[in-house]
């Protein structure tokens, strides 16, 4: 049975209405509801997604979405139409006190993970992109980067099948992505996943 539009919505309707995690400051940041056999699945939104009303709205999102205007050559509107946003928490954590944004809990990742497991079952993705060491870990354990991007991994995600092409995060605290060999695997990570025939095949929302 194909998912319908309709379906992605109603899921959003009910992840927007989620007061599990008494410590995570809501709004819930979704994406658009497309019908997309690529999820991205990032960490969790900063101070300004919430505010903007979208995944990846800032800093971090300007280097996402350039890199995928170098590969496959998508503009933002063109990624947020093709590939569905998801993420290991969908709200911000909240400020550190001593600086920086705080680090989702065991229980909040867990209580979020089954919005994701219910992505799974309604989009039945062949191929997920995880952003940064927190997403990757939800599919691959702890691992260096440098073992890690620039290579495609079959996934068995609670029963799920797909694809798995990680990505390093885009944050511009981290200078990973901008030096070798990470600018060169990075680059070979975005081959892999534009050439991959999920890429093709999502239906944007209307």
């Amino acid at each position: 049975m194909v998912t319908s539009v309709t379906s992605v919505k109603r899921h959003l309707a009910a992840l927007g209405s989620c007061a599990r995690c008494p410590r995570m400051q809501r709004p819930v940041v979704v994406g658009r509801p497309n019908v997309s056999q690529v999820l991205l699945v990032g960490q969790a939104p900063g101070d300004k997604e919430p505010k903007l009303g979208r995944p990846f709205a800032w800093t971090a999102g300007k280097t996402l979405f350039k890199w995928f205007a170098e590969v496959p050559g998508w503009t933002e509107d063109e990624v947020r139409d093709h590939i569905y946003f998801a993420a290991v928490c969908r709200c911000f954590p909240g400020k550190r006190a001593e600086g920086g944004d705080r680090v989702p809990s065991p229980e909040e990742i867990s209580n979020c993970s089954d919005w994701l497991e219910r992505e799974f079952a309604l989009l039945r993705p062949s191929l997920v992109l995880p952003v940064g060491k927190l997403a990757i870990s939800q599919f691959l354990g702890e691992r260096p980067l440098v073992e890690t991007i620039g290579q495609s991994f079959r996934l068995d995600y609670r029963g799920h099948q797909a694809d798995c092409i990680p990505l390093p995060h885009p944050s511009g605290a981290s200078p990973w992505h901008r030096m070798e060999p990470g600018r060169t695997l990075l680059r070979r990570a975005l081959k892999l996943a534009a050439a991959h025939p999920a890429m093709k095949k999502s239906v944007p929302f209307s």
